[in-house]
């Protein structure tokens, strides 16, 4: 009989934290996956924000991925923000369709979590998802849920959110008298709205990136041209004025010497 390889570390721990008689989690073979399509969002620059502060013209990319299956359907979009890293399931939408139970569900499970906040991009990513379920499954249900806690310690981010989704259309009820345990739901997909607030973020089509490129490399060059008639001009005005001091010191020199002459022929 052979001898059977020792188990490593890490299975030792997975297997300690395991509890009897529990299977462990199998990720669905759809969880990872990656964008396969991308549009260029405009966000417009807002009055500064008590709570979240600044709020200047930004440019991010919007992911796009979905996957159809006999039993399930999936679209998922993400954020991506030049310069800025998030969390996993930070700017991060799914939205799964069950073909079988006729039910449509809205993750991810932990929430949405939307940065910068408070520029539009939770309702704008909740219309997408929405138009897309309404387009292909209308009449399916909606399964409802519990929102996260972490922002009901925070008024203005609770209102922000319950806010949003009211306007998309979703009921928004409490379970306890201290509005702590929020729970969301809406009886089908064509009772929600597709619609966001426009003047805030905007798709950029491609032919329109390119127009607002080449734009502005033609701003930047005629800024280029003032720039360098300006630097001719004060070169020119410092040459004028280094030949002034000239004549005037020569002029100063020749009244000196006038004056002490005048002093010479008058004591002689």
């Amino acid at each position: 009989m052979s001898e059977q390889p020792a188990p490593s570390t890490e299975t030792l721990a997975q297997a300690d934290a395991q509890q009897p008689g529990e299977t462990p989690a199998i990720a669905h073979p759809w969880a990872d996956l990656a964008p396969e399509q991308f549009s260029l969002l405009r966000l417009a620059a807002l009055p500064v924000d008590r709570e979240t502060g600044p709020r200047p013209l930004r440019f991010i990319q919007l992911g796009r991925v979905e996957r159809h299956a006999k039993d399930l359907s999936l679209l998922r979009l993400s954020l991506q923000v030049p310069g800025q890293r998030t969390h996993r399931e930070q700017n991060l939408l799914e939205v799964w369709a069950d073909h079988q139970r006729k039910e449509v569900r809205f993750g991810p499970d932990k929430g949405l979590s939307v940065e910068p906040a408070n520029r539009g991009l939770g309702r704008f990513l909740l219309a997408q998802g929405i138009a897309w379920a309404r387009q292909r499954y209308a009449h399916y249900q909606v399964e409802g849920g519990a929102l996260p806690t972490k922002d009901n310690f925070n008024e203005a981010a609770r209102a922000r959110r319950d806010h949003a989704l009211k306007a998309q259309g979703f009921t928004i009820e409490y379970s306890d008298p201290l509005q702590l345990k929020p729970f969301y739901s809406a009886a089908r997909v064509s009772s929600l709205h597709g619609d966001w607030q426009t003047e805030k973020v905007q798709i950029i089509e491609l032919l329109d990136a390119a127009a607002m490129l080449q734009q502005a490399d033609q701003r930047l060059q005629e800024q280029e041209v003032k720039l360098r008639k300006l630097e001719e001009k004060l070169e020119r005005l410092k040459r004028e004025d280094s030949g002034l001091r000239f004549t005037i010191t020569c002029l100063v020199a020749f009244s000196l010497f006038q004056a002490g002459l005048l002093i010479w022929i008058a004591t002689r």
